[in-house]
């Protein structure tokens, strides 16, 4: 699942996508309405792919936590942010057995959970493909394609330039 263009926007309801980026801040389109808005520097905003959750080991990536809620609905919406606090506790420890009780609040608990059932109404809930398949996926098609092959197709693009 990626996250690097979500964003959410201490002040203003739900989650925003990240358009464009102005000289005095940027442009946001809400996930909810798709409603675009600007935002400046002053405002208080947080891309999804910073946010950890405290763990009694460190800290988790809010992206693996999402990934896990996902892994565990099939995709599918999770239960509601509206639950009683001992229920969304009960569901959070499931996902995140080692999350630390002290520092991570029902509200926190909220809003993760919030934040994934718009993520996954709006379909952007997928298998995200890890950078060390990429690698390998890229060193398979080098060792496939003989040397002369790509010294001849560097040739031409080079004559193409010329």
């Amino acid at each position: 699942m990626n996250l690097e263009k979500i964003l959410a926007i201490s002040g203003k309801p739900g989650l925003y996508a990240l358009k464009v980026q102005t000289r005095s801040g940027f442009v946001a389109e809400s996930l909810l309405d798709g409603k675009k808005i600007t935002v400046n520097l002053k405002n208080n905003v947080s891309l999804l792919s910073e946010i950890s959750i405290y763990t009694y080991e460190g800290e988790k990536p809010l992206a693996e936590i999402m990934q896990k809620i996902a892994d565990k609905e099939n995709k599918n919406a999770a239960i509601s942010h509206k639950e009683e606090n001992a229920v969304l506790l009960a569901y959070f420890k499931e996902i995140l057995p080692d999350y630390d009780e002290e520092r991570v609040y029902p509200s926190d608990v909220k809003k993760i959970l919030n934040w994934y059932n718009m993520l996954q109404a709006k379909g952007l809930v997928t298998d995200e493909v890890p950078a060390a398949s990429i690698a390998e996926e890229v060193v398979a098609v080098a060792e496939e394609t003989p040397v002369a092959e790509v010294k001849a197709s560097a040739k031409k693009a080079k004559a193409k330039k010329e």
